[in-house]
């Protein structure tokens, strides 16, 4: 299944605040919010355009961006790694998260942190075996 990300903007929060009452003027704040939604299989060469497409939208907007991912049908843990590292670094929610796509990115989140503390080769071709992959498909 491809995937499909399709983009809506909408306002969070509205309050109206008065700043200066003696003046008569009322200030408008609006926290923005993009969300993104993702639809179909997320492998790692999309999540790395997904990534990308949300650091442009933070760069142009500066809005806070949430990932819809209640129709995201396949998840590996690549990907996952990648939207673990939107959360860590962009500050990018995820909502709607299945229970398994949901499990394999706490894995992959508590996986990234054990491998902070393992300790570190010289020779990085000594690892010859592969670690599993994690996958997993959403309901629904």
């Amino acid at each position: 299944m491809p995937l499909r990300i399709t983009q809506k903007e909408c306002i969070r929060n509205q309050r109206f605040r008065a700043e200066r009452r003696n003046e008569g003027k009322t200030e408008r704040t609006q926290n923005l919010e993009t969300v993104l939604k993702v639809q179909g299989s997320l492998y790692l060469e999309d999540a790395e355009l997904l990534e990308k497409i949300c650091r442009d939208i933070s760069n142009e907007t500066g809005c806070h961006l949430t990932l819809d991912l209640a129709d995201l049908a396949f998840l590996d843990s690549e990907s996952a790694s990648v939207l673990c590292r939107l959360k860590r670094e962009q500050g990018v929610s995820l909502a709607g998260l299945h229970l398994f796509i949901a499990k394999v990115i706490e894995l992959t989140e508590a996986e990234a942190m054990v491998a902070e503390y393992l300790p570190k080769t010289k020779d990085e071709n000594c690892h010859t075996a592969k670690r599993p992959r994690l996958r997993a498909c959403g309901g629904g």
